[in-house]
């Protein structure tokens, strides 16, 4: 096993930030069969507004991520729209399965993905 990428190496130190990993985590996640959306109902309608202003890209690459990295480690915190007639508990495993793989893949080592099903999206 190698060791997680963060903290200090004997040439120097190496950081990671939040932003990074939750693209890579929000990336993963919207891959996964089963979820419709990220962000809760705030974040959604707000990208809603932006979109209708010609802003349709702003906040869509982390939007309803967070993730706190320290010293090589990480924690995600997901929020997830569901399609219509998935299975809850298989949906949300999968997501923390894709997401702890992506994030591990740029070698930082994730403690925990957090998934929180806000809304299923209907129509």
């Amino acid at each position: 096993m190698t060791e997680p990428t963060g903290g200090t190496t004997a040439n120097g130190t190496i950081t990671v930030s939040g932003e990074v990993v939750e693209k890579i985590a929000a990336a993963a996640a919207r891959g996964v069969p089963g979820v419709a959306d990220l962000g809760g109902d705030v974040a959604r309608f707000f990208n809603s507004v932006l979109d209708k202003v010609g802003l349709d890209t702003v906040g869509d690459a982390s939007r309803g991520v967070s993730a706190e990295v320290k010293e090589g480690t990480v924690t995600v915190n997901m929020v997830v729209v569901l399609a219509p007639g998935t299975v809850v508990a298989e949906v949300t495993s999968a997501v923390q399965t894709k997401v702890t793989e992506a994030v591990e893949s740029y070698g930082l080592r994730v403690l925990a993905v957090n998934v929180n099903v806000d809304d299923i999206a209907i129509g």
